[in-house]
């Protein structure tokens, strides 16, 4: 069985950077579609970012764009969330997911395996 391990996330103040990791273990997720979501309080899960199997398609939340990068290390079994200039609406807990797929997936119900989140807060 599959598993997705988050860490990365802390309090950051505003115009700072994160980079948060996604670690997999129990299976080979090389060929899985991986994705990045966020939850704040009182809020639904959203999209943040997406990338392909191979690593060479990536897509983004528009909220996002510019500001948030997606990579895989797939010998590492290892997602990236590289997160810049970061801005108090990015408050929110972070999930990585993964799903076997040739193309991105962007809709939560899509994905298969999730982590269990890690938090991110940025304060103003």
């Amino acid at each position: 069985q599959g598993q997705l391990v988050e860490s990365g996330g802390r309090l950051v103040q505003a115009g700072g950077s994160l980079r948060l990791s996604c670690a997999a273990s129990g299976h080979t997720f090389s060929t899985y579609s991986m994705g990045w979501f966020r939850q704040a309080p009182g809020k639904e899960r959203e999209f943040v970012a997406a990338i392909s199997w191979s690593g060479l398609s990536t897509y983004y939340a528009d909220s996002v764009k510019g500001r948030f990068s997606i990579s895989r290390d797939i010998a590492e079994n290892t997602v990236y969330l590289q997160m810049n200039s970061l801005k108090p609406e990015d408050t929110a807990v972070y999930y990585c997911a993964a799903v076997y797929s040739d193309y991105l997936r962007i809709r939560a119900n899509e994905y298969k395996y999730w982590g269990q989140g890690t938090q991110v807060t940025v304060s103003s």
